[in-house]
């Protein structure tokens, strides 16, 4: 049985993550298209570490999407099919946390907000506990 203790504090921080970014594309004047798009990284992130934590696995310090996909796809090989929208995510761990970087633009920012959601959606799914 799976110690939903372990697993619940990944998803709040998740869930704050993608509320956070949620908030602020649809409040924030300019938007803060930096900060949306690292939250949704953030939040991608944290729900497949949530998942390994509901395998029973120690997840990774990592930012890197495609390894914790490649992790979750030893419990579900449904995990692959996130591979792409993990791959569009993973720069945003990064490039937007440093002013040298190019900010996203409009279609970044909301593409990244789809993904995001898409991602937790599917992890949910497969995590019928939580």
């Amino acid at each position: 049985m799976v110690d939903m203790g372990f697993v619940i504090p990944w998803i709040q921080k998740a869930e704050n993550d993608i509320s956070s970014a949620q908030y602020l594309a649809e409040n924030m004047r300019p938007v803060p298209s930096e900060v949306i798009c690292f939250h949704c990284q953030q939040a991608a992130e944290k729900y497949l570490k949530a998942f390994i934590v509901y395998n029973d696995q120690e997840p990774p310090k990592t930012h890197d999407l495609t390894e914790l996909v490649k992790l979750c796809s030893n419990y579900n090989a449904d995990f692959s099919t996130l591979l792409q929208k993990c791959e569009y995510l993973i720069p945003f761990a990064i490039r937007t946390r440093y002013p040298s970087a190019s900010d996203p633009n409009d279609e970044e920012t909301k593409r990244s907000l789809v993904y995001a959601r898409d991602i937790i959606n599917f992890i949910k799914e497969k995590m019928p506990l939580c």
